[in-house]
């Protein structure tokens, strides 16, 4: 949800997405291209300035979402530095830090890129731009679906949380972890019944004769979870 509200907020929204995604390109591009360590991380800066300083992107937000991929790059290239050993253990490897450090410097220069069109271009733009370059259509809609069900994942989740709050659930560490275990059950009850009306639309484009399987549910599994949904 913080991308969608960073990406309405920011400074370029009405730059057309055709521009930011050649900008984001080429950023990747001269980043695969680049052999010096200075270059990488002169574009890495780059692309970081533009988001920050150019869309003006908050500084939280950016920190927010860079954070995840950050670590797992930094743990990845960690890892390049245990080798085996010839005893048969593990040993470390400072004399493969160079090309490590190249490899840090290069995924750092690509992720500054990919975060800068991700932070500025709304989602439905984004699918408007792959369906002029001719993106099978198919891939689309369920990029479509899958961004609607996280909308459907978060209302259902803080409608979820409210009502428990409203019970005293959230009363003491061990109440809050029994409760969030508890949500946590209902959330696939709650996405499945509410995805239906998403799902129904892509089914009847790609299957015309199957628009009516959707309803055609188990009774007992319908009762099942509506039962579960009523506790």
């Amino acid at each position: 949800m913080r991308i969608d509200a960073a990406t309405y907020k920011c400074r370029w929204h009405a730059v057309a997405p055709g521009a930011k995604a050649l900008f984001a390109l080429s950023g990747i591009a001269a980043a695969w291209l680049a052999s010096s360590a200075d270059t990488l991380a002169g574009l890495t800066l780059l692309s970081t300035f533009a988001t920050l300083a150019g869309a003006r992107v908050p500084v939280q937000t950016y920190l927010a979402l860079a954070v995840a991929p950050l670590g797992f790059l930094l743990l990845s290239c960690l890892t390049m530095l245990v080798t085996p050993s010839s005893a048969g253990g593990w040993q470390w490897s400072p004399e493969m830090l160079p090309d490590v450090t190249h490899i840090a410097l290069r995924s750092f220069a690509t992720l500054a890129a990919v975060l800068g069109l991700v932070l500025t271009t709304p989602m439905p733009d984004l699918l408007a731009l792959m369906r002029r370059l001719r993106v099978p259509e198919l891939l689309l809609d369920l990029m479509a679906l899958c961004y609607r069900m996280l909308f459907v994942l978060r209302q259902a989740w803080d409608e979820g949380s409210t009502a428990q709050a409203a019970r005293l659930g959230h009363r003491g560490l061990r109440a809050r972890w029994r409760s969030t275990g508890l949500l946590a059950g209902q959330m696939a009850i709650q996405v499945w019944q509410r995805r239906r009306p998403g799902r129904a639309p892509l089914q009847r484009s790609r299957n015309p004769g199957a628009a009516g399987h959707e309803s055609q549910l188990p009774l007992a599994a319908d009762r099942q979870a509506r039962t579960a949904h009523s506790r």
